[in-house]
């Protein structure tokens, strides 16, 4: 009895977060009448705080956490050749989904024409605050993974470049074995500590999480999405394909798991990526998630989840492939198989580096739309709605992330299916 109240607690809590606040959000927005003390101190000041101090907590911890956990993954390897094969099918599974996401959304997009008939006075475009992103090319793309000052990298939370030099550093103490046992036993207790922290703060999810998504619907109401209902339904179903039907399916072939446990399973994890719409921010959450309830040993998942927290951002794929559908469209470009084609490459290398944090999509939108001379003004149109696009493709970016580990620790014997048939 114990034991099945511990494994249902915190996910029950996040889930009835997610649904009571998305409720007393949509109360605030159409109930509550505009003042200071709905808009000051419960939006702004009490639900902003809270949600925010929250997020604070989560990306705390994501630094020393993947660091350490990377050093004690690869240590714990040791055979630089089977670190080697992991990476290289990590790498693979990533950049192949990423590149068939955009090839879903590209064609869900032509499906449902979001664009065409679009009335375009009734959308406000906020052109003015779009950041812009320049293409950068693929030499400096690989130069840019390579940290020229590590303490800088740690600093600034540049993930590609912490997770080469945690990879390094864990090889060589694996070579030198007895010689820094002392070292090594540093990274595997600061690992451990830094795991019952992630546990401390994983108690606040539901608090945050019901801060988050209240404040979200506080201030988005449903007449916001209309004009863009198309452009919504298209990302929304492309998202859906990619992961209950391209994602799925790879783990059912690849491992021969249940699809449906294993999303039953991992759901807590998919509804805080929902309310924080950062990726990074699971990190924690994830890896302790798969050990737990998948049977995935850390030193599989330890490497792979930060890894794809930085370059498996597939539900941003979707996004940009609707997204430049709709607007071509919506301002009567025609684009040929060739610009789609430099679509999908282009998105592809935009996912790789890009931060695991809210809202990136849309400035690496603009090196989109830059490849086929879209109007970068055309982001304008879609930002006020993007919040919740935002966080739904960051729950399906961490579901491929999950399936992609699943899949790597199983062709590594470092799957534990008791433990998935168990929980």
């Amino acid at each position: 009895m114990e034991k099945t109240k511990k494994k249902m607690g915190l996910t029950t809590k996040i889930f009835v977060a997610l649904i009571v606040g998305a409720v007393f959000g949509m109360l605030l927005h159409y109930v509550v009448p505009s003042s200071h003390i709905k808009d000051a101190i419960i939006v702004e000041g009490f639900l902003y705080v809270l949600g925010q101090g929250f997020i604070r907590l989560m990306k705390m911890l994501v630094v020393p956490l993947v660091f350490c956990s990377i050093v004690c993954g690869s240590m714990s390897i040791g055979d630089t050749k089977k670190l080697g094969t992991v990476g290289v099918r990590t790498l693979v599974f990533y950049l192949a989904t990423t590149a068939l996401a955009i090839t879903v959304a590209l064609s869900m997009g032509n499906l449902l024409d979001p664009g065409v008939g679009l009335d375009m006075s009734a959308i406000s475009a906020n052109a003015a605050t779009v950041q812009t992103m320049e293409a950068t090319s693929v030499s400096q793309t690989l130069l840019n993974i390579i940290p020229d000052n590590p303490i800088g990298s740690l600093a600034t939370g540049n993930m590609l470049q912490i997770i080469v030099f945690a990879l390094i550093v864990g090889i060589i103490l694996a070579k030198l074995g007895e010689k820094t046992e002392v070292v090594g036993n540093f990274f595997n207790q600061f690992n451990d500590v830094m795991m019952e922290m992630t546990m401390m703060v994983m108690s606040l999810a539901p608090i945050g999480v019901f801060c988050l998504i209240s404040r979200t619907f506080a201030g988005i109401g449903f007449s916001a999405f209309l004009p863009l209902a198309k452009y919504m339904l298209g990302v929304l179903l492309a998202l859906m394909v990619q992961c209950f039907f391209v994602y799925l399916g790879l783990l059912k072939i690849f491992t021969g798991l249940n699809p449906v446990k294993f999303i039953r399973n991992f759901f807590p994890v998919m509804a805080f990526a929902f309310s924080t719409a950062t990726s990074n921010a699971t990190i924690p959450m994830s890896i302790d998630t798969l050990a737990k309830k998948m049977g995935v040993s850390k030193r599989i998942s330890s490497f792979t989840i930060p890894l794809g927290a930085t370059i498996n951002m597939d539900g941003t794929a979707i996004m940009q492939g609707v997204a430049v559908v709709f607007a071509a469209q919506a301002f009567g470009i025609t684009l040929t198989p060739m610009d789609y084609v430099t679509v999908i490459g282009t998105a592809t290398l935009a996912s790789i580096g890009t931060a695991g944090v809210p809202s990136v999509g849309l400035v690496t939108l603009t090196m989109v739309f830059n490849s086929v001379g879209l109007p970068v003004e055309a982001i304008g149109l879609i930002m006020g709605i993007d919040r919740i696009l935002d966080m739904a493709r960051t729950a399906v970016n961490i579901t491929g992330d999950a399936v992609c580990t699943t899949i790597v620790a199983h062709q590594n014997n470092a799957l534990d299916r008791e433990v998935f048939q168990k929980s």
